[in-house]
């Protein structure tokens, strides 16, 4: 795990090819009827992501998540640091022709249809009309609504999820390289969840570099290959699951009877409490198994050692006197 002190100044990962990178990036508002407040939205923000990654940026609500998508995207001016996109300072033109971007409450035109809406973005790229066509049947059917009688309808008829899925298209209209995706399961039912969680996943498979906002842990711990978190503007760590969470193999024993002896081949931390032995596994399942039936011992439970990505989450902001927030 890296902390906010040492994040990786060098790619950790062999042969790795960084499509987003931030050097000290910081943000900074100014507020007040002279202008002589300072809010310091972003502070000193480091991190990489890689192509063909999906990373996920988490924190609670105002943790400077969207400042800092927005000034990845260039809709933002950063106050000092620097950021490239693709190679390039963020900004560039010809990079923006690469990206794709849903932002958390898009704004989508209530009386256009869905083709008709995605018609016109593709005509923001300069598509020929050849092109056009094929790619908006592509993405029709991509995120469900190829087939939907709703096609008929203008935009403002459509459900909050249907509305989402038909932002997703218009952020693939371009074939991006890389999408950024601001809160994509923020106000969508269960169904419309795992909708966006394939669509994700799909786009996954064919190699594009996602980075997207969220607070919904479960969906993050999916889905994300790498995850930051961010609180107070301040990244705090980042990096792959196992290497924030722990071995998804570990798993945490409760015994009854025996002694020390008699358990410490098999389990390290050993401890006594409430008349029970309390360790974490060491070696394989079955073959742990196998020792406390020859000695007669009782398995009072095993589960995962590995805390959830919400408990690690809610864990890393208590530590620093931030409570969370749902």
């Amino acid at each position: 795990m890296y902390s906010a002190a040492d994040l990786p100044t060098e790619p950790i990962q062999i042969n790795a090819v960084p499509v987003v990178q931030t050097w000290n990036l910081s943000k900074v508002y100014r507020t007040g009827f002279w202008l002589n407040q300072k809010i310091e939205s972003l502070k000193d923000c480091s991190l990489t992501v890689y192509q063909g990654e999906t990373f996920g940026l988490l924190g609670p609500n105002g943790a400077g998540k969207t400042t800092l998508l927005k000034t990845l995207l260039g809709i933002v001016r950063p106050t000092s640091g620097k950021a490239v996109l693709l190679g390039h300072p963020i900004g560039n033109l010809n990079v923006k022709q690469k990206i794709g971007y849903l932002p958390e409450n898009a704004y989508i035109y209530d009386y256009l249809t869905a083709w008709e809406f995605l018609d016109f973005i593709a005509g923001l790229f300069h598509l020929p009309s050849s092109l056009r066509r094929k790619r908006i049947t592509e993405l029709l059917d991509l995120v469900g609504l190829a087939r939907s009688t709703a096609l008929k309808k203008k935009l403002k008829q459509y459900s909050k999820g249907m509305l989402q899925r038909v932002g997703m298209a218009q952020a693939l209209i371009n074939d991006p390289e890389i999408v950024f995706l601001d809160e994509p399961m923020s106000g969508l039912d269960p169904m419309g969840r795992y909708r966006m969680r394939e669509i994700i996943l799909s786009l996954k498979k064919q190699g594009k570099t996602i980075f997207f906002n969220s607070h919904i842990l479960a969906d993050v711990e999916q889905i994300c290959d790498r995850i930051a978190l961010l609180a107070l503007g301040e990244l705090i760590c980042q990096g792959s699951l196992n290497e924030l969470l722990g071995d998804g193999n570990a798993y945490q024993a409760i015994v009854k009877g025996g002694n020390s002896e008699t358990l410490t081949p098999w389990l390290t931390n050993l401890s006594w409490e409430n008349s029970c032995w309390h360790g974490q596994l060491i070696g394989e399942l079955d073959q742990f198994l196998i020792h406390l039936k020859q000695f007669d011992l009782q398995l009072i439970s095993i589960h995962l050692a590995r805390p959830s990505l919400e408990e690690f989450f809610i864990q890393q902001l208590r530590a620093r006197g931030i409570e969370f927030s749902r």
